[in-house]
C-alpha cells in the first residue's frame, strides 16, 4: 500500500502500515519517569526512491502554491523529489489524524521564539497535534505527537567536515568526540548533532539557538535536557536520527 495512493489511517506509534519503513518511536527500556504512553511521538520513514513518483504526481493536488515554489527552486532532481515525498507524505498523514483533506490541513507559522513575527515553525492552529519533519537526499523522517516534538536525519559526513564543525558543540561533546579514534568521530559526531537538532526543533528555535548551550551528548546513550524525552531512531546504514519530545 502506497503513503501517496490511499487514505492514511491513524495507527499507535510505529504501526504505520502504509509506509516501507515504519519505525518504533523509542528504545526500550524507556528512561523513567516519563509520562503516559500517549506523549510519545508516531514515527515514519519515507524513503524517496520508493515514493518519488507518485509524489511528483500528487504534489500538485496536495501542496500549496508555496511549497511547489519551493520545490521549484531546487535544482537538483534529487532534493526536489526528497522535498516532494517529505511534503506530501506530511500532508498526508496530518490529515488523516485530523479528518480532512491534505490540501486543507491548516498549516500556520508560530511566532518566531527570538523576535516574536510570525515567522517561526509550522504549526496546527489549534494545538491538538504537534508535528516534525526532517529530510535528507533520500530519507524523510516525519514525527506526530500531542506534545511539542522535534526530529533531525542526516548523513555520516566527511571526517574533514567533523573537524571543522567540532567547535560548535558544547565542550563536553566536543571533549566526547576527541576522545575518541579518528574513525569513529564521523557517527559520534552525527549521532550528538541530530540529537541536538531534534532537541532544538522541538523547543521551535531550531539552529537559531546556540548549539554549544545544551548538552544531549556524543555517547551511545542521550544526555536529554530536563522535561524532554530524547532519543536515537534506527535508520539506514550511512546515517543517524533522533527524537525529542516534551514531557
Amino acid at each position: 500500500m502506497s503513503l501517496l495512493d490511499h487514505p492514511v489511517p491513524p495507527g499507535p506509534p510505529g504501526t504505520a502500515a502504509l509506509l516501507p519503513h515504519p519505525l518504533p518511536p523509542l528504545p526500550a527500556p524507556l528512561p523513567r519517569p516519563v509520562r503516559p504512553l500517549a506523549v510519545l511521538p508516531q514515527l515514519w520513514l519515507v524513503t524517496t526512491a520508493v515514493h518519488e513518483a507518485t509524489a511528483a504526481r500528487h504534489a500538485p493536488l496536495v501542496l500549496e502554491p508555496a511549497e511547489l515554489a519551493r520545490a521549484a527552486e531546487l535544482r537538483r532532481p534529487a532534493d526536489r523529489a526528497t522535498y516532494l515525498c517529505a511534503h506530501v507524505g506530511l500532508r498526508r498523514l496530518l490529515g488523516s489524524h485530523l479528518g480532512v483533506a491534505p490540501r486543507n490541513v491548516p498549516l500556520a507559522r508560530a511566532p518566531c521564539p527570538c523576535c516574536g513575527e510570525p515567522h517561526g515553525r509550522p504549526v496546527l492552529p489549534d494545538g491538538r497535534l504537534h508535528f516534525s519533519l526532517s529530510h535528507c537526499e533520500g530519507l524523510s523522517l516525519i514525527a506526530l505527537a500531542p506534545a511539542p516534538v522535534g526530529v533531525d536525519v542526516e548523513p555520516v559526513p566527511h571526517p574533514d567536515t567533523v573537524s571543522e564543525a567540532a567547535d560548535v558543540l558544547h565542550p563536553a561533546e566536543s571533549a566526547e568526540l576527541a576522545a575518541l579514534a579518528p574513525d569513529l568521530r564521523p557517527d559520534a559526531f552525527t549521532r550528538v548533532w541530530t540529537r541536538k537538532e531534534a532537541y532544538l526543533k522541538g523547543l521551535g528555535v531550531g539552529l537559531g539557538d546556540d548549539p554549544a548551550g545544551t548538552r544531549v551528548g556524543a555517547g551511545p546513550a542521550p544526555a536529554a535536557p530536563v522535561g524532554w524525552l530524547l532519543a536515537d531512531v534506527a535508520v539506514p546504514a550511512g546515517h543517524h536520527a533522533a527524537v525529542a519530545v516534551r514531557l
